[in-house]
């Protein structure tokens, strides 16, 4: 298949690509390192422990028992796959593409998007902003998670723009048969709200085309697993899709025919975009998941229950604060919740204490006053957002016992 983006991908000859690869600080480089600047963030990205707790993050079924329900990790991996594959076939970075999707959900909180409203919910109450994944994924490599380096001092991700703009552009449904990077460079920390601005990049646009793709047919295939859809309801979804594709169809028919019509159908001229056909198929089959699966009544009822948990681990720690006393308080509360309130000492630690510092044990962004109430908070929210279901659940149990 013809390279038809080849002159407009992240590369050298790319009037964006210095851009593209400005980090916000100078990386530590080894003399035999044979990376490029997006391989390093991929590598960055998979050796983080928040790439490594999306295998215990719900995608849309909480807490499966059976090993071959879609987690979080599961979820990246195909979006990875799926984004290699158009963006080999387009003559796109493939490098970059693979570095934005495996970074593109690490923003998720424990639970899933019900976890994200309930976090959003606390934001809006006590400090007066909306919490979103997206957004929460920058603030996550830009100032959350560290790395050692050569010399054994953590420091942040420091990601290159690219890769960051994709992790806060990716999502955002697509409603026109159309999907175009644009063209300023912007502060990232400029976005207000989720979808307010397209990729950057092809290749920021290839993974926000990537993660519909992947999920739309592999949460039929989990809803079928659980008996969240009914025999009727199967029925209508085949021929719901019949009426648009004359075949029978299962997730790796979908993947397989959206990739090659997005492929066949798009030009740097017109965008990344599918024929009338494949995207009134996307259509129908999102739809129909949105009406039977995600508001399902199996789906609803461990609501409740993500909000007991969540409200009742913030509250905990928020119960902690009293000014230049609140580490004081929080190391009382031990005897209580051993495991919660240390972890949550250690983590804290790491963005605000001056004597860390000084022993050049870290090197990171002093992103914290725990002094300041706010702040404290804010803190807080940002600890739960990295929390697998199973430490959240484990926190909350922790709680509530004698």
């Amino acid at each position: 298949m013809e390279k038809k983006f080849e002159k407009v991908s992240a590369n050298p000859n790319n009037s964006k690509w210095n851009l593209m690869i400005k980090r916000e600080n100078t990386l530590y480089k080894r003399p035999n390192d044979m990376r490029t600047e997006f391989e390093r963030d991929y590598t960055r990205i998979i050796h983080s422990n928040a790439f490594r707790r999306l295998k215990h993050k719900t995608q849309v079924f909480f807490s499966p028992k059976s090993d071959h329900i879609c987690t979080r990790a599961e979820h990246v991996n195909h979006v990875e796959s799926i984004s290699y594959t158009i963006a080999k076939s387009l003559g796109l970075n493939t490098e970059l593409a693979k570095a934005i999707a495996m970074a593109h959900d690490l923003g998720h909180s424990p639970f899933g998007h019900r976890g994200e409203a309930i976090l959003s919910e606390i934001c809006i109450r006590d400090l007066g902003y909306t919490f979103w994944h997206e957004k929460n994924g920058l603030n996550l490599v830009d100032n959350i998670e560290l790395l050692e380096d050569n010399n054994l001092i953590k420091q942040n991700l420091n990601l290159t723009y690219a890769v960051r703009d994709g992790i806060i552009s990716h999502c955002g449904e697509i409603d026109e048969n159309m999907l175009k990077p644009r063209e300023e460079y912007i502060d990232l920390n400029d976005y207000s709200r989720p979808n307010e601005y397209a990729p950057y990049t092809w290749e920021g646009c290839v993974v926000k085309l990537a993660d519909k793709i992947s999920y739309i047919g592999r949460d039929i295939e989990d809803a079928i697993a659980f008996n969240i859809l009914s025999k009727n309801q199967i029925n209508e979804l085949n021929q719901l899709i019949s009426d648009v594709k004359k075949e029978k169809v299962n997730n790796t028919v979908i993947i397989n025919d959206l990739i090659i019509d997005v492929c066949k159908n798009s030009t740097p001229e017109n965008g990344l975009c599918f024929s009338e056909e494949c995207f009134k198929m996307l259509n129908t089959i999102k739809k129909f998941n949105y009406e039977n699966i995600y508001k399902s009544n199996r789906v609803k009822k461990s609501i409740k229950y993500f909000e007991l948990i969540l409200n009742e681990i913030y509250d905990t720690l928020k119960s902690a604060y009293n000014g230049i006393n609140t580490l004081e308080s929080l190391e009382k509360m031990k005897l209580y919740y051993p495991n919660l309130i240390t972890n949550f000492i250690d983590w804290i630690n790491n963005y605000w204490d001056l004597n860390m510092r000084k022993d050049n044990i870290i090197n990171n962004k002093v992103i914290y006053n725990i002094e300041n109430e706010k702040d404290y908070y804010r803190a807080i929210i940002d600890y739960i957002s990295g929390m697998t279901d199973n430490y959240a659940m484990k926190s909350y149990e922790e709680i509530i016992s004698f």
